[in-house]
């Protein structure tokens, strides 16, 4: 919910008159998420200030504005969200926003409906699109165009960093299909805290349980833990999977409950869901976050990471990976 402070705040804003960047200074760029503002740093470099709201260990579906994100957004040339109901009771927030700044909804500007994995409770759609490299992609030439016409100096730069970044990602699409693809098929199921990853299993061909449903607003019941507990030992899984937002004891109850019903189980790592690493990290990026990701649940269930391709050895570089 969102906090009364931030309320009467937001309602103060619009009292005022908007603020522009001068020619000279970086267009200032507020993103709610870092998948988002990764991006947006990526295509806009120096001609950009980024925020990004939600950090590190940030879970977005139970996040609570306060008064201090309305005095970042009121500095704000250009905010940048994802849609799709991933903010939640904010997307109304940046409907007012709009009004007096560019406002822009990245992923339901870049993804289309027929696209999405609709679901059955109050989201209508799973918002987890970045989990999907292909679709997650769709929404760079979205923010390029919207960083061009906040800093129109600076287009030609953007435009030429979104060819070169869209093709970082095609490679890093690609490379994560390889590397899921080397896990034993009997192996191939991923569990984890909560359903954000049905866009990966979707795209990368792995099956995708999570003990909680896409929201985590509510714990996961004894029930959910059980159920979770039986597929384990049904298909006989070796490793699960904790996620970076998300308290691990829930995936704890459910090693226990398996490893009492005779099926040894591990924690094969910590996986980045709703939130990317920690700022100058490989992990910090959107794409550490996959390849983080794909190693992870690659290594733990019997496969192996594929060599990444020529066109990441510059990101690769950067961050020390080989």
């Amino acid at each position: 919910m969102l906090s009364r402070s931030f309320l009467l705040a937001t309602v103060a804003l619009f009292s005022f008159a908007p603020l522009s960047a001068s020619a000279q200074e970086p267009v200032s760029v507020v993103a709610t998420v870092g998948m988002i503002g990764d991006i947006a740093e990526t295509l806009g470099g120096d001609c950009v200030a980024v925020q990004t709201m939600m950090g590190p260990g940030i879970d977005p579906h139970l996040y609570q504005a306060t008064a201090q994100d309305v005095q970042t957004l009121n500095r704000a040339d250009l905010i940048l969200y994802s849609g799709y109901s991933l903010e939640g009771q904010l997307g109304d927030v940046f409907a007012r926003y709009a009004e007096r700044v560019p406002t822009l909804a990245v992923s339901e500007a870049g993804v289309a409906r027929e696209d999405l994995i609709t679901t059955d409770d109050a989201y209508g759609v799973d918002p987890h699109l970045w989990m999907d490299v292909s679709l997650w992609a769709k929404i760079v030439p979205v923010i390029a165009d919207q960083l061009s016409e906040s800093a129109p100096d600076c287009a030609a730069t953007i435009n030429a960093n979104a060819q070169t970044y869209g093709a970082e990602l095609a490679a890093l699409d690609e490379w994560t299909a390889q590397t899921i693809a080397s896990i034993p098929q009997t192996q191939r199921i991923l569990v984890t805290a909560h359903d954000a990853f049905a866009y990966y299993g979707r795209a990368y061909g792995i099956e995708v349980a999570g003990i909680q449903g896409i929201s985590t607003q509510s714990e996961a019941a004894i029930a959910d833990i059980r159920q979770t507990a039986d597929l384990i030992v049904e298909r006989q899984v070796p490793a699960i999977f904790v996620e970076s937002t998300i308290n691990p004891r829930t995936i704890q109850a459910v090693v226990e409950a398996a490893n009492e019903a005779g099926q040894p189980v591990e924690i094969g790592g910590e996986l980045f869901s709703d939130a990317m690493g920690a700022p100058e990290t490989a992990g910090g990026t959107y794409i550490g976050m996959i390849h983080s990701n794909t190693v992870a649940i690659a290594e733990a269930l019997g496969g192996t990471p594929a060599p990444l391709p020529d066109a990441l050895a510059d990101w690769a570089h950067q961050w020390s990976i080989d």
